[in-house]
């Protein structure tokens, strides 16, 4: 009986060099020279552009009135700590809050559906800003760090997890979230409130 050969897959054809001496010297690829980098010369390097707002770690946009930019599951929490947006964010700020929501964070609430009805309804509230978005998509997680990234005015409310892991990120977004049935501030810089110059 004849010994059956196994098939290979992925065998590809052994190729000649393009170096090789055997290619006609006008088809032969050429070698690169490689420069020796001069020591004394100027290192060029990327550094990542800051706001001009930021002092250090003060946000000199922050103030009354602020802007606060909302996500989905931050409404959703509120319904269920039964909150009253607007004015739980003027209890925890003492100042006067303008509520923004984005396009995205709209058509999440929509896709959501009937059971989240009444989110829908309290999103249309006249009192909250709507911001359009001009992206593909809706996914609002990006659409949220992309606006907080380019615009420092903003304070992040949500109670999302890994939203909360990527704004950390970005110097002088203060994040609002949920705790105790009343909202709280994650983060402000630690001169806020100090005078101005």
């Amino acid at each position: 009986m004849p010994k059956q050969k196994t098939k290979q897959f992925a065998a590809m054809k052994r190729m000649i060099n393009l170096k090789d001496q055997r290619i006609n010297e006008k088809d032969r690829a050429k070698g690169v020279n490689k420069k020796k980098k001069d020591p004394s010369a100027i290192k060029e390097r990327e550094v990542p552009k800051y706001a001009s707002c930021m002092f250090f770690q003060y946000n000199t946009q922050l103030g009354p009135p602020y802007h606060v930019l909302i996500d989905t599951n931050f409404i959703n929490f509120s319904i269920k700590a039964k909150l009253d947006i607007v004015q739980s964010m003027m209890d925890c700020l003492y100042a006067k809050c303008i509520p923004y929501i984005t396009d995205c964070v709209m058509a999440e609430i929509e896709k959501l559906g009937m059971k989240f009805r009444v989110a829908l309804r309290i999103s249309k509230d006249p009192r909250f800003e709507r911001l359009p978005c001009t992206h593909k998509g809706t996914y609002a997680d990006d659409c949220l760090v992309q606006r907080v990234t380019q615009h420092k005015c903003y304070i992040l409310a949500t109670v999302d997890r890994d939203l909360k892991r990527r704004v950390r990120k970005i110097p002088g977004v203060p994040i609002m979230y949920i705790s105790n049935h009343r909202y709280n501030i994650e983060r402000m810089p630690d001169d806020y409130g100090a005078p101005r110059f």
